[in-house]
């Protein structure tokens, strides 16, 4: 009897397809034991947009979550999704970032290294699974599934030797879009099983409803581990339930050494839990065949209903899935699968919402076109990437190469609030939102994005503290936040509107108290002599307003009072959909005034930056 290993993905692939990364640790650790007695082959805790998430949204360390999963799941190999030379950013790292970061992982508890480059460009997972190996873990070493005129079984199987070549354990097909057929899974999976000897290991999301033939076609065939997910976040946009394929598997004859009698208590546990993450399930994470078409991945589209939503833009979704295809192939028919599948799925967005394709320009895609994520599958659209890039020469060496060390600079820009190398990392990461992370937590102020709102015989449910509004045309960026006691009866809230301060608000807004009956009462506050007006940005007004198309956070402002700036100079960056738009001067002249500074929420519809045309 043939033994099956199995992967179980819901601690990370799983609740990241369907509520968008947002589980807490807190809702993990109590079914930890039972996942630990199951006898999975590796269960998939950590990686792939979990640190992400835990930085920016849920006010976690992702190191600690780490360590916390690591004690309570003594004897199960922790998997992690590592992107190659990206490490879990959105840009390439030098190499002694990465080969700390595998080090690091690897010292608070991973012990299987799923490697992957978005492009397939096999020099941007070499460092890594050489690091992998260094510290004597698993490296697997992963194919991106995709389809496209540059894609073909010959074009995999070369990879998956190079692959073999690296030092790899494993292979896996990285099938994140769920665009397998059982006719394209028989002819890949036997194709690397007769020209590679390692093995092969089957992941394949459920988005277009063929995902569960295809790990058993994938079995037939002789792949050996397969990726699963406990039901409580199955199907959909994310992968096969475990408990299902446990039993077609065994009626066909194969062992898998799980007991499926355990599964009750966990799956019980997180269908309650999901309860509470209401907020961040969508309708596009569900059954989609025209997945097949647009090729969004289960863990980009449930991200990208949120970050739409957050945009004020949501009703424009299906306009943004007709247009990814599009963009995709501008770019050379790139895998979508993290940092790719942000990079076209943020421009696809901006495409659509600025109503003129490639008006405005991420850095990202700005990156991609200079050759920065390296080669890309098929040529490119050189009438795009002039719109981009302008006259610039991409690069053709490894993307890594042209960066120098960095350890000892990140160390240096970090140094006051950054206690570890772990720290350091996250800095590395995110460099903004771990300034913010680390300090915050330095002064015991971290408040993650939800907050709990009790109500009368209805349990308790989360609602989100920081949010978008549309409101007559324009869009205001609003705060909420509590004090007191979670348990009081009654407790206040404040509201902040395009930052200005509570303190402001109350002239006009007092403040509010919410108590369990749902009603609500106001008591006027010492009003501010400081009129709100003041930190409101004036509404463009002439052709030298310079906007911006996304509500998003400004990075870095290029430009002081008095600069002289040409049309097309880059202005102002901010971060919108996780990616990093440059702002251009549509005019040439001089800047009059500069409405914003680093750090702010801004919207569209508000003067960014004055310049007087010359």
């Amino acid at each position: 009897m043939k033994n099956i290993d199995i992967t179980e993905l819901v601690l990370r692939d799983g609740h990241q397809c369907h509520i968008a990364t947002r589980l807490r640790t807190e809702d993990m650790l109590p079914i930890c034991p039972q996942l630990d007695d199951i006898g999975f082959w590796s269960i998939e805790a950590w990686g792939g947009a979990t640190f992400d998430a835990c930085v920016r949204y849920l006010k976690e360390d992702p190191w600690e979550r780490l360590r916390m999963l690591r004690k309570a799941l003594p004897n199960s190999r922790i998997q992690m999704l590592l992107r190659g030379q990206n490490l879990l950013g959105y840009r390439n790292y030098s190499d002694d970032v990465v080969d700390m970061f595998v080090k690091k992982s690897a010292d608070n508890g991973v012990d299987v290294f799923r490697v992957f480059d978005a492009l397939n460009d096999i020099r941007n997972i070499e460092v890594s699974i050489k690091a992998v190996k260094k510290y004597k873990k698993h490296a697997e070493g992963t194919i991106s599934y995709t389809t496209s005129p540059a894609h073909n079984i010959d074009y995999f199987v070369n990879l998956a030797k190079k692959i073999e070549e690296l030092g790899s354990d494993s292979i896996a097909i990285k099938d994140m879009a769920g665009l397998l057929t059982p006719k394209a899974t028989k002819d890949l999976v036997s194709s690397l099983v007769k020209n590679t000897n390692l093995p092969i290991h089957m992941h394949c999301h459920s988005t277009s409803g063929l995902a569960s033939i295809n790990l058993l076609t994938a079995v037939e065939n002789g792949a050996t581990m397969i990726d699963t997910c406990n039901s409580s976040f199955s199907e959909g946009a994310s992968h096969p339930s475990t408990e299902s394929i446990i039993v077609a598997l065994d009626g066909l004859g194969y062992k898998t050494d799980i007991n499926l009698s355990k599964m009750d208590d966990i799956t019980n546990h997180l269908k309650q839990v999901r309860k509470k993450y209401w907020q961040f399930e969508s309708e596009f994470t569900n059954l989609d065949p025209r997945v097949l078409i647009n090729q969004v991945p289960g863990g980009m589209i449930s991200n990208l209903s949120s970050q739409l939503n957050e945009q004020g833009a949501i009703d424009r979704m299906d306009e943004v899935l007709t247009e990814i295809p599009n963009v995709r192939k501008d770019l050379g028919y790139p895998p979508l699968v993290t940092p790719t599948s942000q990079i076209v799925g943020t421009q696809a967005a901006l495409n659509v919402i600025t109503g003129e394709r490639y008006k405005s320009v991420t850095s990202e895609v700005k990156n991609y076109f200079l050759g920065q994520y390296g080669d890309t599958p098929a040529p490119v659209d050189k009438e795009i990437m002039k719109i981009a890039i302008g006259n610039q020469k991409p690069i053709t060496c490894r993307p890594a190469d042209k960066l120098k060390p960095e350890i000892s600079n990140l160390r240096a820009k970090s140094e006051g609030y950054v206690k570890s190398d772990e720290d350091l990392l996250t800095y590395a990461m995110f460099p903004d939102i771990a300034t913010i992370f680390l300090q915050e937590r330095h002064a015991g102020t971290l408040e993650p994005e939800e907050l709990l709102i009790k109500n009368d015989n209805n349990g308790s449910h989360y609602a989100p503290s920081e949010f978008n509004i549309s409101l007559h045309g324009e869009t205001y960026h609003i705060k909420v936040k509590g004090s007191g006691d979670s348990g009081e009866t009654e407790r206040p809230f404040y509201v902040s509107v395009d930052g200005i301060s509570e303190e402001v608000l109350i002239e006009t807004l007092d403040e509010l108290q919410v108590n369990t009956a749902g009603n609500s009462s106001t008591d006027k506050k010492n009003k501010s002599t400081e009129s709100a007006t003041d930190n409101v940005r004036p509404k463009p007004s002439h052709d030298g307003c310079v906007t911006t198309a996304m509500p998003g956070t400004i990075v870095e402002i290029k430009v002081k009072v008095g600069d002289k700036v040409n049309a097309g100079d880059g202005v102002v960056i901010i971060e919108a959909m996780k990616m990093e738009n440059e702002i251009q001067s549509s005019k040439s002249g001089v800047v009059m005034a500069v409405h914003i500074k680093k750090g702010d929420a801004v919207s569209p519809n508000e003067t960014l930056i004055e310049i007087q045309p010359s």
